[in-house]
């Protein structure tokens, strides 16, 4: 999707585990591994976008983990709280602030979405999180091991 923003976007990420691994893809345009998302488009709310964002990049059905507010009036709805919310950026003139939240799959079978690539996507396990050969950097390993530990406890 364009960017809703010159300066800055909303975005939208899943860190997904089965089992004692979590998936991450290489992203084709950084080169490095990122968890599966993207932007938050007008029309929906953070978490509507990461499940989107799941389901095309990998196309897996996800669950995902934490709480939903209750209801307070019935003209709103509430929305999951995220894991994490961190702001970073893009390029010199371009900003994220990306809602990350974790999930769960039945499977391993990842089938992209039209236009996706399986090349680059990958499980990791805790120990792998940390291979220097992968070059994950620090808060997406940091994020995905609270995922494997918030859900394989």
């Amino acid at each position: 999707m364009p960017h809703i923003h010159e300066k800055i976007d909303y975005a939208a990420d899943v860190y997904i585990v089965n089992g004692d691994a979590v998936l991450l893809r290489m992203h084709d345009k950084y080169h490095t591994y990122f968890p599966p998302g993207g932007h938050v488009e007008l029309d929906e709310d953070f978490s509507e976008a990461a499940l989107r964002e799941v389901k095309e990049e990998v196309g897996l059905d996800v669950t995902l983990i934490g709480e939903t507010p209750a209801v307070i009036s019935s003209d709103e709805r509430e929305v999951m709280v995220p894991r994490f919310i961190n702001r970073h950026r893009i390029n010199e003139s371009h900003e994220h602030i990306s809602f990350e939240y974790f999930g769960t799959s039945d499977t391993r079978d990842v089938v992209p979405g039209e236009g996706e690539s399986t090349e680059g996507i990958r499980w990791f396990t805790w120990e792998e999180l940390d291979d220097p050969q992968y070059d994950i950097q620090p808060r997406v390993r940091d994020y995905a091991k609270a995922a494997l530990k918030a859900i394989t406890k």
